[in-house]
Parts: structure tokens; C-alpha cells; sequence
């Protein structure tokens, strides 16, 4: 029996579902987390052969205890994950010391965490990116803003999510960042006219797709995240060609072999010199995990599938047979508290309950990103995704 160590199985809520999936193709599933046994879900319970409670996540050595632990007691670990940003360089360092060769190792994070180190991958796969800077003096940071135009764009250059990026329209922007900023490193691009499309897959042992899906984000996040604005995106019906060869590429030049990857992009909205013309695919950034929040279970409800079981068959047998139904957009919009919203959740339900498929409370560590109140439906025409988020942000 292969031995499979899941790192913080209880977050985000849906994630028990990938280790049901593991032991229901003969994993012998083993979780480490930092909550208490007696508050995890009945269902993740189920599904763990055993779970190792450590006091803190942020502990690398209590972390270490707990895998050491299960070595001892279960022989050679043969997989580790935690599907989560968070933990990408935790895993891959966890990895690396006990010598699971069943994905990245310490050696490879630079290139799937750092920015910068990500344009050489994208060059290979021939995808245009924003010209950058790593971010140093005031005197070069203002050099490099002015040669490719205001605004520009900074954020960490080993960073999650959208934490920590602005957009800067001048030299005084530049000089108030340079007198704010902590001592992360930082890169500065061009801003790229353009909304984000993604490729989202789960990727075999070889290099092969073994389901393929994708969204698009109208807004940006950086803004919706500085804003406190409302979050929206949808999966499309059917991936575009354009960005399903753009993923394609991208993980053949990263290596990519046996992950559940989201891989960031943009599509430019007119023509910009030196990337490309209207329509054009620019890369943007590689995420090595599912996408965050809810989307997993927005693939299940956009295709009448199960992800967690393509995920788990991927590790256990290197293919899956799981099929596609009928495809459909899903809409996902998070409104934020405070707000005087036109419809009430009551008119909400009333109005879209036929084809809604989540609705709830978003935790307050997704909440930033994603807004406090969701709700996600499936619809057969963009226009009506489009109906649907002009009514429920008016």
C-alpha cells in the first residue's frame, strides 16, 4: 500500500474530497494539521488512515516530527502534498529531506515561485511576457517606469495572490513605494492591457493532460484586493485553442509531470508593443496547485465531473476515465459586507435558485480575494453570466 501524506487536508473545507478519493483507490492516506481531530468534518475523518495534529503549520520542525513519525510507522512516504500556495515551498523542502521523488524538491521551487525566474520558462515555450525590474534603487526603478510608460506594476516577486501589488502612475508613486515598502524584493512590470484567462489542468506522469479547464477574470485582482471590490470569474464552456497551446507549452517548458496545475495568463485586449496584437496570449504567472477558493468544485458543476477523483486516479494510476458531461459556464460572484447591494439574498435565490450551485459565507483567510458572500451558478450563454453579475453587483 502507498503511502500518502496530505499537509492540512481540512483547508480549504472541499479538500477532504481528494483524500476520500485517494483511499477510495487504495491510499493509505495520512494527514497532518493543525486542528483539533474532534473539528474536522466526519467526512475528512473517514477518509485519513491517520492524522497527525501538530500546534502549529508555521512549525517546520513540528511538520518534520509528524513525517518523520509516519516513516517510522508506515515505511517509505511515496507522496506528500497540500494542494495549497501557501505550502508549496514547505512541501517541496519536506520532500526533499525525505527523499519523495513524486514531485518538486527544494531545487525547483525558484523557477514556479519567483516572477522573474518564470520569464526564462515562458521564453522557452516561445510566450511573450511584461518587461520587468527587480526592484532596487529609487534612481533605476523611476529609469525602468519611464522607459516602458506609466503605470507599472509591483509585487512580491515571490509572492500569493494578489497581497502586496499596486499599480504606480508616476514618479511620486514610485518614490512613495520606495519609502513604504518592506524588505521583500519586488518586480516591476509593465502593465499588460488585457483581462486574465487560465489554463487549469491535471497533468500525468508524462506530461499528459488528463482533464483540461479554464476561467476568465474580468476585473483585476490586484484591484479587488486594494479596492475591497466585488470578485468575479466564470469557467468557460470550452477552453479557447489559443490558451489551451499556451498551457500546453508552459507545462512542457516547466517540466511538469504529476500536479494539478493553474497556469495565469493574459489575453490582450488591443494591441501593445512588444507583446503581441489584440487577442494575442501573454504569460503572466504559474500557480503548481488547483486554483484557490471553490474553483475544484466549480470544474465538477461547469462539466458534471469529479476532479478530486481525476486528481487521485493521476496518483494512483497515472489515468482516469472519469468523462465530461454537459458543459456549461460557472459563474462565481463575491460580494463584499458593508455594501447596499439592489438584491437581497432572498430576490437572489428567488431569481437564480433554478441554476444555483453554491452559495455561502467565504472564510476570512480566502475573503480578501474572494469577498464574503458567494454565490455560483451555471448558465449556457456568457450573456447570461453577464445578466447575472450586473444584477447581483447592482
Amino acid at each position: 500500500m502507498k503511502n500518502f501524506v496530505f499537509i492540512s487536508p481540512n483547508f480549504p473545507d472541499s479538500y477532504w474530497k481528494f483524500c476520500a478519493e485517494l483511499k477510495n483507490n487504495g491510499l493509505r492516506v495520512l494527514g497532518i494539521g493543525d486542528c483539533p481531530y474532534d473539528m474536522l468534518k466526519q467526512e475528512l475523518r473517514d477518509s485519513l488512515h491517520e492524522y497527525y495534529r501538530v500546534n502549529s503549520l508555521e512549525s517546520y520542525e513540528e511538520v518534520f516530527r509528524a513525517v518523520a513519525f509516519f516513516t517510522y510507522k508506515y515505511g517509505k512516504i511515496d507522496w506528500l502534498e497540500s494542494n495549497n500556495e501557501y505550502w508549496l515551498e514547505r512541501d517541496a523542502r519536506l520532500r526533499t529531506e525525505f527523499h519523495i521523488t513524486t514531485g518538486f524538491g527544494i531545487e525547483d521551487m525558484r523557477a514556479v515561485k519567483c516572477k522573474s525566474a518564470m520569464k526564462a520558462y515562458y521564453a522557452k515555450a516561445g510566450i511573450p511576457t511584461a518587461r520587468y525590474h527587480l526592484v532596487d534603487t529609487y534612481e533605476d526603478a523611476v529609469a525602468f517606469a519611464n522607459e516602458v510608460g506609466y503605470p507599472v506594476v509591483v509585487k512580491p516577486d515571490n509572492g500569493v495572490g494578489a497581497s502586496h501589488t499596486y499599480r504606480l502612475k508616476c514618479d511620486e508613486d514610485v518614490r512613495f513605494f520606495m519609502d513604504t515598502k518592506d524588505d521583500t524584493v519586488y518586480i516591476m512590470e509593465e502593465q499588460v492591457n488585457g483581462y486574465v484567462c487560465t489554463f487549469d489542468a491535471i497533468i500525468g506522469a508524462q506530461g499528459q493532460p488528463l482533464f483540461e479547464s479554464g476561467n476568465v477574470t474580468p476585473n483585476s485582482l490586484m484591484d479587488v484586493v486594494n479596492d475591497n471590490s466585488d470578485s468575479i470569474y466564470y469557467l468557460v464552456k470550452e477552453l479557447p485553442e489559443n490558451v489551451r497551446q499556451a498551457g500546453l507549452k508552459t507545462v512542457e517548458a516547466f517540466g511538469v509531470k504529476s500536479r494539478f496545475v493553474h497556469l495565469e495568463y493574459f489575453c490582450l485586449t488591443q494591441d501593445q508593443e512588444g507583446l503581441g496584437k489584440a487577442g494575442d496570449i501573454i504569460g503572466l504567472e504559474v500557480n503548481m496547485r488547483p486554483a484557490g477558493g471553490y474553483t475544484p468544485d466549480m470544474y465538477n458543476y461547469a462539466y458534471e465531473t469529479d476532479v478530486y477523483k481525476i486528481w487521485a486516479d493521476m496518483i494512483a494510476f497515472d489515468e482516469s476515465t472519469k468523462p465530461l458531461g454537459h458543459r456549461s459556464y460557472c459563474a462565481f460572484v463575491g460580494r463584499r459586507d458593508g455594501k447596499s447591494y439592489a438584491l437581497s439574498h432572498d430576490a437572489i435565490m428567488e431569481r437564480y435558485g433554478y441554476c444555483m450551485k453554491m452559495q455561502g459565507r467565504i472564510p476570512d483567510a480566502l475573503s480578501g480575494a474572494m469577498g464574503n458572500d458567494m454565490y455560483v451558478c451555471n448558465f449556457d450563454t456568457v450573456d447570461e453570466v453577464w445578466d447575472y453579475y450586473r444584477e447581483l453587483l447592482a
